[in-house]
């Protein structure tokens, strides 16, 4: 018992006199690291600070895209004319629905303006009932609008995805080099000692630390991104059901 409260005294005298490693620390061991490892670390910091901006850029349109969707549908559904539609977009470009909207309403009327040539009224009475072509047209005008609001969508997520694959691996690197540097300081010393060893392995250490906290939240907002872009592919596709619904009810 004596030996056993001895030691545990021991350890607390020790832990009071030794302090923790603070940011001082490691900014100190980054400053005294290689050119090789500094040359890693500036990578992997220039991969976070443009991970970090595509996030930031990405919440912030698909916030605004959800906001504008919305809106978007309410007056879609809430009005009898699509022309009436037409006169709304400008204000609410955030939303992908527009550009889906736009073209669907662009090939519209360019079927009733080869229709409306093709069969004049009679002299005298009303204006002949705009009819479409090809509603295949229309349905194939809208998939083409849906797919490219979809790349949109997912522009610059390919970056994400290669910053949670790759950041660790250049991590890992900058690691194995270090160590490897360390192992020869350790040849050319002779010696085992631990604080000759131990300043070697936490600089090389330091690079797999910056490679994961370059990965994880790319690989976080990534899947979280993907399932963002599902949700709206899918809102396009029934948006297009809907809009060819209206067109098969009204022009055909």
């Amino acid at each position: 018992m004596y030996t056993f409260g001895s030691s545990l005294l021991a350890l607390q005298v020790q832990g009071e006199g030794t302090p923790f490693a603070g940011s001082g620390e490691v900014v100190s061991l980054i400053a005294e690291t290689t050119p090789l490892n500094q040359a890693v670390l500036a990578l992997l910091l220039l991969f976070s600070v443009v991970s970090w901006a595509i996030i930031l850029q990405k919440s912030w349109a698909f916030r605004a895209s959800d906001r504008d969707t919305a809106r978007f549908l309410d007056a879609f559904r809430q009005s009898t004319k699509f022309s009436e539609i037409q006169t709304v977009c400008s204000t609410l470009s955030a939303t992908p629905l527009v550009g889906v909207f736009q073209a669907g309403y662009a090939e519209i009327n360019a079927q009733f303006r080869v229709t409306a040539g093709g069969q004049p009224g009679a002299t005298g009475g009303p204006p002949p009932r705009p009819v479409l072509k090809s509603l295949d047209g229309v349905d194939r005008a809208l998939i083409r609008a849906a797919t490219a609001e979809v790349n949109k969508l997912e522009r610059r997520m390919t970056f994400l995805a290669t910053t949670a694959s790759v950041t660790p691996f250049i991590g890992l690197f900058g690691t194995v080099v270090g160590i490897m540097i360390a192992f020869q300081r350790i040849g050319a010393s002779g010696s085992t000692n631990l604080a000759i060893v131990a300043p070697g392995i936490s600089e090389a250490l330091i690079a797999t630390a910056a490679g994961l906290f370059a990965a994880i939240p790319a690989l976080v907002f990534y899947n979280h991104f993907t399932h963002r872009v599902k949700e709206c592919s899918a809102i396009l596709d029934d948006f297009a059901l809907e809009f060819l619904n209206i067109a098969e009810r009204n022009f055909t």
